[in-house]
Parts: structure tokens; sequence; C-alpha cells
């Protein structure tokens, strides 16, 4: 479709679909971890509602009790409240709306919009060996459609099967995908209620939608063949159809489907494991198959301001982490330092096995300015922030060690010198020590500055020179330029 029909096919989903209020919903069936694409998902049914003033709701779809776990439960919500998207209303489990589908089965049943099938599971492995040997698309072939029940042997199980069209075709004027028709005759009659009373994912989901006013269903574009049987449900009770948007998946860097190796992890992982602030997460998947002309940096608020489902393509997105790690960077340097340092703290305990301190605490929110700068991830901050927080003798990394050589060494003591007499412990008094001794030894700042970030560290990449002397102290400064004095160089 050329882009003029596809906004064709976009206006007329929305003149359906916004003369009263958007409602929309995620669903994720609690299987597992929130999951980044799932997260998108959610952001832009949130992002949508929110910009057309509607609602956003949450069903856990938990009907599958062998694999749903409360764990997963927990994960869903945790991860949707680290990112802000909670719903408008308590989240619906749908296990506990059981009654409500298969009522509405039974409603298609009496209305002759449905009907028992009585067919055994033999007899349907027989059907599929049949179509598979004649290579033929394997589906129900309606062998109880019109038949009577009495014909079924007394007290034998059956399910409840719509009676799908089987002429004509159906039409979806996919707000994502555009114009999409398929024939009926391609649609076979699924199964709605099991033998045992419990429904089908479905049956379940097309009345939970209803229930709730879901206006507009946006989900991957795995579930478009599942609205055209969801239809046949639909039309049958003669309900209002929703508007469709399909969205396309996310696909790894390398073009292939999205795994863990790429970046497919669960939102908790972005959050504890990789160090990313939730800004920084929404905004990349914000920009994850929707755009809105050279922006990039987009805050939550601009967001709800630009979003609509129309600026959403219909190209599979690319996950690039490295897109994602730059992004965080700038949501780090625009972050509130004492916010940045409760986030860091516990990694840094972490780290080193410590508890820190208050005052500990207080030195770290004042090492954010000159941390965040240079890093990427709240993991990296940590790291640079280690070495405030370690016992004195340091550690020395194989770089750092190679530095404090004897011309080094003598260095460290000329300087703990010039330090010693320093009554205002500020960064510009330790600014003109430190310049004064690298003049009267005829050196250029830089030499001087990084046997200093050695013997202080124990690295040799660190927070401006002036800026770890001043945050370390003067006695702990001290204590450790006399310690460094007498390493011997590796």
């Amino acid at each position: 479709m050329d882009q003029a029909g596809r906004m064709s096919a976009n206006m007329t989903a929305s003149a359906t679909g916004l003369n009263k209020q958007v409602v929309t919903r995620f669903a994720p069936s609690p299987t597992g971890f929130l999951h980044i694409g799932g997260a998108r998902t959610a952001l832009f049914n949130w992002l949508f509602a929110r910009h057309h003033g509607g609602k956003f709701l949450l069903r856990i779809e938990d009907t599958d009790r062998a694999r749903s776990t409360e764990e997963a439960v927990a994960a869903i919500f945790d991860g949707l409240e680290w990112l802000n998207l909670g719903g408008d209303e308590p989240a619906v489990f749908q296990f506990e709306r059981t009654p409500r589908h298969a009522e509405v089965a039974n409603q298609l049943l009496a209305n002759g919009h449905a009907y028992r099938c009585y067919a055994t599971q033999e007899e349907l492995a027989e059907l599929r060996e049949q179509q598979r040997a004649a290579k033929q698309p394997m589906r129900y072939d309606g062998r109880w459609r019109d038949r009577s029940p009495e014909e079924a042997p007394e007290g034998a199980p059956f399910v409840i099967r719509i009676k799908a069209p089987r002429t004509g075709e159906t039409v979806i004027e996919d707000a994502v995908q555009g114009r999409v028709v398929v024939q009926n005759a391609e649609l076979d009659d699924m199964i709605l209620l099991r033998s045992d009373g419990t429904p089908t994912y479905m049956l379940a989901v097309v009345v939970d939608d209803h229930d709730m006013g879901v206006t507009h269903v946006i989900r991957g574009d795995d579930h478009l063949n599942n609205a055209f049987r969801q239809l046949a449900i639909i039309k049958a009770m003669g309900w209002e159809e929703p508007v469709y948007g399909h969205i396309p998946l996310i696909h790894g860097s390398d073009g292939a489907k999205l795994s863990k190796r790429h970046g497919a992890l669960g939102v908790d992982a972005y959050r504890d494991e990789m160090g990313m602030l939730p800004e920084a997460v929404l905004n990349y998947l914000l920009r994850l198959g929707w755009g809105h002309g050279d922006e990039e940096i987009i805050s939550i608020e601009r967001a709800i301001e630009l979003f609509d489902i129309d600026g959403v393509g219909r190209s599979p997105s690319r996950f690039d982490i490295k897109k994602l790690e730059n992004l965080n960077g700038h949501y780090l340097r625009e972050a509130d330092e004492t916010r940045l340092a409760a986030l860091v703290a516990p990694r840094v305990e972490s780290r080193l096995d410590t508890q820190l301190n208050d005052a500990q605490r207080d030195i770290l929110t004042q090492a954010m300015v000159s941390l965040k700068p240079r890093a990427k991830t709240l993991n990296e901050i940590a790291e640079g922030a280690e070495f405030l927080f370690k016992s004195c003798p340091l550690d020395f990394d194989e770089k750092a060690s190679a530095l404090l050589d004897e011309p080094a060494r003598e260095l460290l003591k000329k300087t703990a010198d010039a330090l010693q007499p320093v009554q205002s412990w500020t960064v510009e008094a330790i600014d003109e020590v430190i310049r004064r001794v690298a003049e009267d030894a005829g050196l250029g700042l830089g030499k001087v500055a990084q046997p200093l970030r050695a013997a202080l560290t124990g690295r040799t990449v660190s927070p401006g020179i002036f800026d770890v002397l001043f945050l370390l102290g003067k006695e702990e400064s001290l204590k450790r330029l006399t310690a460094a004095g007498h390493v011997v160089a590796g």
C-alpha cells in the first residue's frame, strides 16, 4: 500500500475509534519477566491513551496455569512501576473471569454461532496426518459443524467451536499495517471452550477486551493473524470492533530475531544489572519504531504531546545496545546528584562488600558532578567512585603500578609536603599547590597529575585530580600519597 492509502486507512481507523474515550490495554502473560518488547508495547499503549486523554488498563493473562507464576506477576508489575507505566485502574486477572468467558461461549452456542464438536483426539490426529500428506493447510474440517449432538455417543466429551464465516473476506483497517484482507475460507472453526469447560486464549482475550471497554488494541504484529479469528467472535456477538494497531517486532542489530545476545532481557536487567535509568529506557523504546522528525532526546512529557499511532513504522526496528548506553549517558548527565548517589550507593556497597555511612554517602553525592560526565551507566559511576571508599594502602592495577617509578615517588613526597600546610581544603587551594609543584619540577600539569591519580585511586582513570584530592579530604589524601611513595613499581 502506498503512503496515501495508508493515511486513508489510518484516518478510517481513527474516525471509528476516537469518537469516544480511548481505552488501551497491555496484557502480558505471567510466564516470565517483562521483556523489552513487552515494555515497548506497554509504552505505546500508555502514550496513545495519554495523548488522547483516555485510559490505560492492565490485564494479566494467566489462563495458562501450568506456566503462570506469582514471581512473574510481581516482576511484570515491578518493571511497569519502574518505568512509571502503571494502569489507571486495578489490573484484571484473566483466570478469575473464566465463568464470564464460558458464559459467552454458551451464549454463542445458544444463538447458533457456535456448536459442539465431539471429534476425538485420534480423529483429529488422523485428519492432520491426511492434510500433511496431501500438503494441505492443517485446519479443522468442520465435521461436526452441521451435525446433531444426538449423533454423538451418550456422555461423550465435546468442545465448543465458533462457526467461522466460510465465504467472503474479512478486512482490517489496521492503524499501523494499513488495509489487510484475509479470505474467510482460510479461517477455521476454532475452539472456544475446551472439553473441561475452560476457555481458550482466543475467546478470553475478546471477552475481556469487550468488557474492559478497550477501543484500541495495540500489540505486536505476531498477533495480526489472531485478529481475524477474534473478529469472528466479535461479529457473532454483535460487539463493536476495536481499532487494531499491530506493531512490527524488534530485531537485533544484525537484523535477526531479537534474542538475549542482542539485549532481549527482562526490564529488571536493564535496571539492576546494566545500570540504566528508566527515562533513558523509555526514550530509547519510544524511538524504536516511532519517530518525530530528527528529535532523539524526547522527554515523557514531550512524548505524550507528540505520540500517535500513525507515527509507528511498518518495518521491524533494530535494537542497538550502544545507542541505549549513549542515551543513558545523556540522562545521567541531566540527573539530580542526590538521586544518582542514592542509585549508585548500593552498587558501590556491593562492589566493595561494605556499608556506606551517612558521611560517605554525602561524599558520594558531592562526587556525582565529577563522576557522571564520563559515565554511560550507573555501574560505571559506581566503578569510578570506588576509590573514595577503599582502605589505605590501595591495590594498584598494572598501569597505575607502572607509573609509580622512583621519580614519581619522589614527586609524590614533594606534593604531600606542599599540601601539608594547606588550611582551607578547597579545589582552588589544591589547584594552586599542584600547579606550583609542577612548575617547580619543570613538568606539565599532566605529568604530575598521572602519578598523583595512580597514587590516590590505584587506577589511571578518574575524575579531575583536583576533584579527587578534594573529595578524599586532606587527611586521606596525604595518607595515600605517603603510602604510595613507598610502593615499588611493578
